[in-house]
């Protein structure tokens, strides 16, 4: 079987994108457990032991709520998993379980096609949810600045990378049980990426390898402007992300074209 490669066609992706929006009419829920999730962390830590911690060193050396300086982090932790979640886990399970793509490859939809629909859609579903999370911490009064808006931004670049990275990973595993493996780097980068302590609590030499985090920009990319600084060091976090994302995404059209051709 062959099928075309390149250019990418507008009207292919849209249907695509088409296609995911009339079945999320039907699995709405799965966006509220995605919104529910960085709540329940915001509560338990952001807000429970932060009645412990107290105040932290913000930007500037302003200090902020323990609240407020996790808000920012489990933001663009959202936006992660918004994204990650659409293409390893769903996508994983419409190529290789469903066998939603091989029938769509015979139409004039190609596999690149495919590729940039399923990544365009986890961005605009990390959007959706990322949104609703934002609009939740500032009913909290846990949005210190008004530029947060422009992490609106940043999360569209976090979305693209996580997106990438988890269509490359749904054409590696080989199983469901290969999942754990995603976890087994996903739970200790959510953990160390400084969601919940400033980068300084480390030596220099793990500083290094912790900034090398996708998670670290993304965090790095919603927490400036959260807490009232935008400078000129957050294009470096999101030409970073879009720079990792645009690699992933480049192997993982190859390895797709190879898996719905073979």
């Amino acid at each position: 079987m062959t099928t075309r490669a390149l250019p990418v066609r507008g009207r292919s992706v849209r249907a695509i994108l088409v296609r995911n929006v009339f079945v999320y009419r039907h699995t709405w829920s799965l966006l509220v457990a995605e919104i529910l999730e960085p709540v329940l962390y915001l509560g338990s830590i952001g807000l429970g032991i932060g009645v412990l911690v107290g105040h932290l060193p913000g930007l500037a050396r302003t200090p902020v709520d323990y609240a407020q300086f996790v808000a920012p982090a489990l933001l663009a932790t959202t936006a992660m998993n918004a994204a990650l979640n659409e293409t390893t886990f769903l996508m994983y399970s419409r190529l290789a379980v469903d066998r939603v793509y091989q029938p769509i490859i015979a139409t004039p939809v190609g596999v690149f096609d495919i590729a940039v629909g399923e990544i365009g859609w986890a961005i605009l579903r990390s959007l959706v949810v990322t949104t609703c999370f934002l609009a939740i911490l500032a009913a909290l009064g846990l949005i210190v600045s008004p530029a947060v808006v422009l992490g609106l931004l940043g999360a569209v670049a976090i979305a693209f990378c996580f997106a990438c990275l988890g269509l490359l990973v749904a054409t590696l595993v080989r199983g469901w049980q290969d999942f754990q493996y995603v976890q087994l780097v996903m739970l200790p980068m959510f953990l160390f990426a400084t969601t919940f302590y400033p980068l300084g609590v480390y030596p220099r030499a793990i500083q290094i390898g912790v900034e090398c985090l996708p998670l670290y920009q993304s965090i790095q990319l919603l927490r400036e402007p959260a807490l009232g600084e935008v400078s000129p060091p957050l294009l470096l976090s999101a030409g970073y992300l879009v720079l990792l994302g645009m690699a992933a995404a480049a192997v993982a059209g190859h390895r797709l074209r190879r898996i719905l051709t073979e």
